[in-house]
């Protein structure tokens, strides 16, 4: 099957033909760091993620930028709230921050999010505040066109004309009449009032700080501009995937599209857009009360669990949270790495002498199975992936408990494989592979073991059952087959 990808501009899932043939160019909206990391932002991420991952796999070359938006209204406000007289720290924010102090914090909450979760960083990450010269020119090409204009009444405000370009409202497939008026700039100097920002000028109030010169005068670009100016600049003007959360669609995705195809850009080959993650079938609110936060989650389970559990569901599909929903995962990871460890085990007397076929060593990858290999194609078709991946370590167990040993490394290489993949590979952390902490935990496991087996032949039931217990509440998992106990690491 070829590779293929719904677009969302089309409406269709379409074969991904890249625009340089063995490369492929990806830009996906990164956060806006006004406030700490919420699970939307994960899940997007690691929906980008197991697409970039996928995409090397199938030998492209892939560049990756994915933006900081470091500069934009709510970060000024929140940074506003701190010199407010009487503010009292509240844990999320800091007393007195400058919004350049506090857009570098929150981004550095962002990144231990997307390192614990396994997120790859990407070849670039711009900011937005240092690609303000690039803005304006963007914005010179569109007054130069007819398709924006410095506001009259001298304020500094530059507008992008939305009726001066026929597609604008093709990304959505909305019609220009039926949308509501823009609400990012002042409405005074607009010709529609669905006309959006392109440049703020500065206001009476805002830092000094935040504002830089233009030829239309001091102040700050639009969050829209922003990105179309990033992305041209490390990806051309032309390039393969444009990626964000299904709520960026309009107006900011919707805007981007339209101010850089009007400036004469060919922007965007395909449009990638990821589901939200829902509390019990309800959008999460603060509000309301049902938020679930990447720590709340991690404070639950393992980075393991939780990167599964955000990244199991189809990318553009909802991702439903429900209080049950990081045990199932837990137990869908605790399956995955039993079979890791006691492969890995069991098979410990191939590593130097190849098996049958020239089977590869036990500490590499193997190929992917065809099954998940189709269903990765098929527009990252990740829960049919994941179906290959369980049953690909069913097998396995049967091979191991028929002793059946070149059969389970051949199942082994495949699940390392798929868990690579899909960023799971972090098989150290539960699978007992190397190192003298792993080693000096499995010679004391190991001689408990021992102990439990002798206690076993002396049908000492009491005894076997004490190491048992004793284990298992250590969180080891110990499981009887043919070939002796085995042993892993229960998932938090």
């Amino acid at each position: 099957m070829t590779l293929r990808f719904y677009d969302t501009a089309t409406a269709q899932v379409r074969e991904f033909q890249p625009l340089e043939a063995g490369k492929a160019s990806v830009y996906y909206c990164g956060a806006t760091v006004q406030g700490l990391p919420h699970v939307g932002h994960v899940r997007s991420a690691i929906a980008f993620d197991q697409l970039t991952r996928w995409l090397r796999h199938r030998g492209y070359d892939v560049t990756v930028v994915r933006n900081v938006t470091d500069i934009d209204d709510k970060i000024l406000a929140k940074s506003a709230e701190s010199f407010e007289e009487g503010f009292i720290p509240d844990g999320d924010r800091f007393p007195r921050e400058q919004w350049w102090a506090l857009a570098y914090r929150y981004e550095q909450a962002f990144r231990r999010a997307y390192e614990t979760l396994g997120v790859s960083s990407p070849t670039y990450e711009p900011r937005a505040t240092g690609h303000v010269p690039e803005m304006h020119a963007l914005i010179q090409r569109l007054i130069d066109r007819g398709h924006a204009y410095p506001a009259p009444d001298g304020s500094g405000d530059v507008y992008f004309d939305v009726r001066s370009w026929p597609q604008y409202g093709a990304l959505t497939r909305q019609n220009i009449d039926d949308m509501q008026a823009a609400a990012d700039a002042d409405p005074r100097g607009k010709r529609d009032p669905r006309d959006f920002a392109l440049w703020k000028g500065h206001k009476d109030g805002d830092p000094e700080t935040a504002a830089w010169d233009s030829p239309w005068g001091r102040g700050r670009p639009g969050w829209h501009l922003e990105c179309s100016a990033m992305v041209t600049k490390y990806l051309g003007p032309r390039f393969d995937i444009h990626g964000g959360g299904l709520d960026l669609r309009f107006p900011h995705h919707e805007n981007e599209l339209a101010q850089s195809t009007a400036a004469g850009d060919g922007f965007a080959n395909f449009w990638m857009h990821n589901g939200m993650v829902t509390y019990q079938g309800e959008k999460m609110s603060k509000s309301v009360g049902n938020t679930v936060s990447p720590e709340e989650m991690l404070a639950q389970a393992s980075p393991r669990v939780v990167r599964y559990y955000l990244g199991q569901a189809q990318y553009r599909s909802v991702l439903d949270y429900n209080p049950g929903s990081l045990s199932e995962a837990a137990s869908a990871v605790e399956r995955i790495d039993g079979f890791i460890g006691r492969a890995l085990r069991a098979t410990a007397e191939l590593n130097g002498a190849a098996p049958q076929n020239g089977a590869i060593g036990w500490f590499d990858y193997g190929g992917v199975p065809d099954g998940f290999a189709a269903a990765m194609d098929d527009d990252l078709n990740v829960p049919a992936a994941l179906a290959v991946l369980h049953e690909t370590v069913r097998s396995g167990n049967a091979a191991l408990a028929a002793g059946d040993l070149e059969t389970a490394h051949r199942a082994l290489a495949s699940v390392t494989a798929m868990t690579r993949v899909l960023g799971l590979d972090d098989v150290a952390s539960s699978a007992a592979v190397d190192g003298p902490s792993t080693a000096a935990l499995d010679s004391l496991v190991q001689s408990q073991l021992e102990a439990r087996a002798q206690a076993r032949a002396e049908k000492n039931w009491a005894a076997s059952d004490a190491i048992r217990d004793a284990l298992a509440a250590a969180g080891v998992v110990v499981e009887d087959g043919p070939q002796g106990a085995t042993w892993s690491l229960k998932n938090a």
